[in-house]
């Protein structure tokens, strides 16, 4: 029951973290738990980079908060997830899904509905939300003591077969592992993805980590222990919401959703 009840209080954390080191033991039983994760034949595809150099959390913490400024600024963020924002909490309980924005700066509140406009896009600009929001993001990689880069071998990573979907799979089962062991270490865990977003900064992050031909990077995570008095982002959103079981279980066959 503990480890479920441990499965059922997973966190992403939208936070900083404390600026202690991560321990090299901690670091290591996640990197335990993640290989205990299934994969096909064993084939275990995945493979870690652990990132406590100060300079490179710093480039990537750069590269990062760019990333979120020209998202932002472009209007390609808000385009491109659009269907996942939500603003009020009666519209989080209907659909159960999506993020809850709900922790606003003064003078953006009234502007939520229009935020996906093309004059919220521009009152955003006129307020200095791109570059908040990327300073924002840059702030907390780089307070982060580990960043975790997760790399797939080629060899079995192929898209387009079934092996590229195994291979993801798997990968998919070892985060899981690392995201649900993180809270009974005091630590938490969140996913760097603006960089993924604009390929040149991706490909510069590439470089960075020096990745051989041989793989390929598929994501980078953020680690570090939990203040224990955690303050909200300027702007944030909540996202503890779950589909009920009629919106995404049947019962034998596709045309009957399973009841509570």
């Amino acid at each position: 029951m503990d480890l479920i009840d441990g499965m059922l209080a997973r966190r992403t954390t939208n936070g900083p973290f404390r600026p202690d080191p991560v321990s090299r033991e901690h670091q290591h039983l996640l990197m335990r738990v993640a290989q205990a994760a299934p994969s096909h034949f064993n084939s275990q595809p995945w493979r870690f980079v652990l990132i406590e150099n100060p300079d490179t959390i710093a480039q990537v913490a750069g590269i990062a908060g760019q990333s979120m400024t020209e998202l932002i600024e472009g209007g390609v963020f808000f385009e491109r997830y659009r269907r996942y924002f939500r603003f009020t909490e009666k519209e989080m309980e209907e659909r159960r899904d999506g993020i809850h924005i709900d922790h606003l700066p003064g003078p953006l509140k009234p502007f939520t509905r229009q935020v996906f406009s093309d004059a919220g896009l521009k009152l955003m600009r006129q307020l200095g939300v791109p570059k908040k929001l990327g300073e924002d993001n840059r702030k907390l990689v780089a307070g982060s003591p580990l960043l975790l880069a997760v790399l797939l071998d080629k060899g079995e990573y192929r898209p387009g077969e079934l092996s590229g979907f195994y291979s993801v799979f798997g990968m998919g089962a070892a985060m899981e592992n690392i995201w649900n062991a993180v809270g009974a270490l005091g630590m938490g865990i969140q996913f760097v993805s603006t960089p993924m977003e604009i390929p040149r900064h991706w490909q510069a992050i590439q470089d960075l980590l020096r990745v051989p031909g041989d793989l390929e990077l598929m994501a980078v995570y953020r680690l570090g222990y939990l203040p224990h008095d955690q303050a909200r982002p300027s702007i944030d959103w909540s996202s503890r919401h779950r589909k009920r079981l009629d919106q995404f279980v049947y019962r034998d066959t596709c045309e009957q959703p399973e009841r509570e």
